[in-house]
């Protein structure tokens, strides 16, 4: 596909583009109505897709928990013989800019296999929860202080920790979220990783007041995001901040959200999983 059109893609779910302009846009790259039609099929998700691991995978468990200190609500998946009740370790998992759609809830099924407890909280739940429909989404977004997002993050990490001091908390977070986790990181002394996929710097300033140990996954296609990445580490590298960064040469942004065929990158998703694991069980063990 015409990268010009996953960028154009890339610009819609991102900024306040109106749909109709971004569908005006999207013909006039496509050639036709029907191209374009064709080219959306395979770029929005389809959450058909999104059960690596069934919710009634007979190895997990899940459920839906409240944090009302957070005021959020979310989804928990954990490993079936260790049960609901967080002790040891747990990793926060952070939705994309549409909320805890089925393929973030996936995400949380996916790291119970791995062993840990994974707690996906729905940043939209003082807005009602996440709709079903991402454009809705996507304007429920536009609604959102990040202050109070990055706040009731901290609050989750202090909960769990709070009822159980030998809890460690790691977060991985997509686009939407990987920002999130990016300023998590600055806000949080009880966060002990951090797992980002294309996400935003945080603010530069913030920086030196990171105590997690963090990994960084980014696409080499991904220009929007990868422009705030040269100071964040040279900010990273000052403060001796333990950090890794991997680029992933030829992938797109969302690269691992396997649900968007034709943004997915199979070979790049399965090797920064691969490394997200093997990172979270070493720190949080």
């Amino acid at each position: 596909m015409d990268q010009r059109i996953i960028d154009l893609y890339d610009e819609y779910t991102h900024r306040p583009l109106d749909r109709r302009l971004f569908l005006e846009r999207m013909i006039a790259l496509a050639g036709s109505a029907a191209a374009a039609d064709a080219m959306l099929s395979v770029l929005e998700p389809n959450y058909a897709l999104a059960a690596v691991v069934e919710p009634a995978d007979p190895r997990i468990g899940t459920t839906t928990i409240d944090v009302p200190s957070a005021r959020i609500k979310g989804y928990l998946a954990f490993p079936k013989e260790k049960g609901p009740e967080v002790a040891g370790d747990l990793v926060i998992v952070i939705h994309e800019n549409r909320g805890l759609n089925p393929h973030i809830q996936d995400i949380a099924r996916r790291l119970a296999v791995e062993g840990f407890h994974a707690f996906a909280p729905d940043f939209l739940t003082v807005q009602g929860g996440t709709p079903q429909d991402d454009d809705k989404a996507r304007d429920m977004f536009a609604k959102i202080d990040m202050a109070e997002v990055i706040g009731s993050a901290a609050e989750i990490v202090n909960s769990f920790k709070e009822k159980n001091a030998q809890t460690k908390v790691g977060a991985i977070g997509f686009c939407w979220g990987g920002g999130v986790v990016n300023s998590l990181a600055t806000a949080s002394l009880g966060l002990d990783a951090g797992v980002v996929y294309y996400g935003v710097a945080p603010k530069i300033a913030d920086v030196p007041q990171i105590k997690a140990s963090m990994m960084m996954h980014h696409a080499s296609l991904d220009t929007r995001v990868n422009a705030t990445l040269p100071p964040y580490e040279a900010a990273m590298k000052e403060a001796k901040v333990k950090y890794q960064v991997f680029m992933y040469e030829g992938a797109n942004h969302a690269f691992n959200n396997d649900t968007s065929p034709e943004r997915y990158n199979e070979a790049a998703a399965k090797l920064a999983w691969s490394r997200s694991i093997a990172f979270l069980k070493e720190k949080l063990a």
